[in-house]
């Protein structure tokens, strides 16, 4: 047998291995593509597993984009232009990330911004004001929060 053997699977096999990796966590359709791709699963087995995963509600794209746009937000503190994105990158169709930004609460997400520029600046040692302002900005666009926000804010807090 030749050292680059790869495992193959039957379609059953296949089915419980995607369960498992889908009720980890919410994962999208392209996900699941990449990872039937990479077990080798021909088109056909692979479009089969996926009506299996959907039917039995272990796949669903809405429940993905809206836990997305959740956990970016809360915990990497990401705004709505990222995370707009980073949906649109993993193929999510505009009206579930519409839905899924739904999940912001406006007045947490003002507050996150707000919190997120003040201790950005906190860590910051530039001298220069300009070029300060410009690190505070291109760390806050970086991560997506709104043109117009990031240019009141860094001019407020860097007068």
């Amino acid at each position: 047998m030749n050292q680059h053997s790869v495992k193959t699977y039957t379609v059953e096999e296949a089915k419980r291995k995607l369960e498992k990796y889908c009720a980890y966590q919410d994962r999208c359709h392209q996900e699941v593509r990449n990872k039937l791709y990479e077990m080798r699963m021909i088109p056909e087995a692979a479009d089969e597993i996926i009506y299996h995963l959907l039917q039995h509600k272990f796949l669903d794209e809405e429940r993905f984009a809206r836990s997305f746009a959740r956990g970016k937000f809360r915990h990497k503190k990401w705004g709505k232009n990222r995370i707009k994105q980073e949906l649109k990158q993993r193929e999510i169709g505009t009206y579930l990330i519409n839905k899924a930004l739904t999940e912001i609460p406006e007045n947490e997400y003002r507050n996150t911004f707000d919190k997120l520029a003040q201790k950005r600046l906190d860590q910051l040692t530039e001298k220069d004001k300009y070029k300060k302002r410009k690190k505070l900005a291109d760390y806050l666009a970086y991560r997506g929060w709104p043109g117009d926000w990031i240019y009141e804010k860094a001019k407020e807090l860097i007068p």
